[in-house]
């Protein structure tokens, strides 16, 4: 492993601004990572996610084994060569990918079937270690068991002891000295178990820890309540990391129970469909009431679909199936979402952090319902009747 230097600049309650420096650049929190699944962010060139503000990616170790494999990416020097980005990168260990599917669970590890060919595959804390060792990732997860919401205690209890040792031996198995490796907690939805599987965790020792378990259907209040007993056990002088969560709800209210790290792929596939968040909330940029609006996604927006272009363009690419539609829409949401981030960073910084908990709606909504015509009023009253300029800056 290679320890990650650590510091938290700044705390409001629980809610920390903290900063990692990681074998390939500083990344400072709260942090949400874009996910590229496939060694790629779907329908993004990386110059221009390097534009967005991104400072960490997660790559997916399951989809990787199973297509291209990580002997080829390892012929390329890894996955920074293989993606072409300097950036840092985490690769996940490959359970939560399971959890779904039909399996046979072992001491020894996981057998499943791949969803696209029917291939059988196995997969255990040694072959998931090995895996992400060839991808070659700044920052590597152990292998567990992610349960599904509702799985019964029982099951749960042998669940999170196998955890516990599937965990010490992915320790055990990791050699790479300039990677990595964090710990997961998991759990499922009761106190103690969470409470063990937190202090098991933390005596084994890693770079960081993880709560796992979670974004499987339990909704956002059964996820405060499980944070709510968990982050306390868990180390405050290491990072810590939600996975799979994303919306600005459940990301603003994870950093006030002293979560650090986050990924969440929603902000990519929104796009896709033609949705775009911003300050006024979700909106989606198809509706007719944006046809003729001369206004960039979001005014206070800096990235480089809101400097360059108009709602109207954005709708018209939609319209005709234009595929940059998805790729400007992509870039926007990344950027956002970093912005976003950094905001609530700032406000841990300057001990306004509860003032700005508090204003983060339900960004879910449909924002801006007035102007259906695209008349170019801003919220000033103003008129925008040329397209938005692009920034010096670009990004």
């Amino acid at each position: 492993m290679r320890s990650i230097p650590f510091s938290i600049d700044g705390a409001v309650g629980q809610a920390r601004a903290t900063t990692l420096k990681l074998a390939r650049g500083t990344v400072q929190t709260p942090v949400w990572m874009p996910v590229g699944t496939q060694g790629a962010v779907r329908g993004v060139h990386m110059d221009l996610m390097h534009g967005t503000g991104t400072q960490i990616m997660l790559a997916n170790t399951y989809h990787l084994h199973q297509r291209p494999g990580e002997d080829l990416v390892a012929r390329h020097g890894g996955l920074h060569r293989f993606m072409g980005t300097e950036l840092p990168l985490l690769t996940d260990s490959g359970g939560f990918q399971v959890f779904s599917l039909e399996k046979d669970v072992t001491e020894d590890g996981v057998t499943f079937a791949y969803e696209v060919d029917g291939q059988r595959t196995f997969l255990s804390p040694e072959v998931s270690m090995e895996i992400q060792q060839k991808l070659g990732a700044d920052i590597a997860m152990v292998f567990d068991e992610c349960v599904a919401f509702g799985q019964d205690r029982k099951y749960v209890e042998a669940s999170v002891a196998r955890t516990t040792r599937w965990e010490a031996r992915s320790k055990v198995a990791h050699g790479r000295t300039d990677q990595s490796l964090f710990g997961i907690v998991q759990g499922g939805f009761w106190a103690d178990l969470r409470k063990r599987s937190a202090e098991e965790i933390a005596d084994i020792g890693f770079d960081g820890y993880a709560v796992g378990g979670l974004s499987v259907g339990e909704g956002h209040q059964k996820m405060c309540d499980v944070l709510d007993v968990t982050t306390p056990h868990m180390p405050w002088n290491h990072a810590r990391y939600l996975m799979g969560v994303g919306r600005p709800l459940d990301l603003v209210e994870g950093v006030a129970r002293g979560i650090d790290m986050f990924d969440c792929v929603i902000q990519t596939r929104h796009a896709r469909s033609g949705v775009m968040w911003s300050w006024h909330g979700r909106m989606r940029v198809t509706d007719k009431r944006y046809r003729k609006d001369m206004r960039p996604v979001d005014e206070k927006c800096t990235c480089s679909t809101c400097q360059t272009y108009t709602r109207a363009y954005l709708h018209h690419l939609f319209r005709v199936g234009e595929v940059l539609g998805a790729t400007l829409a992509a870039v926007h949401n990344i950027a956002w979402f970093h912005q976003f981030m950094g905001t609530m960073r700032a406000s841990i910084l300057d001990g306004t952090f509860e003032s700005f908990r508090k204003s983060v709606r339900d960004l879910d909504d449909e924002g801006e319902p007035e102007n259906p015509e695209g008349e170019g009023q801003g919220k000033s009253g103003g008129r925008t009747q040329q397209p938005p300029r692009r920034s010096r800056s670009g990004g």
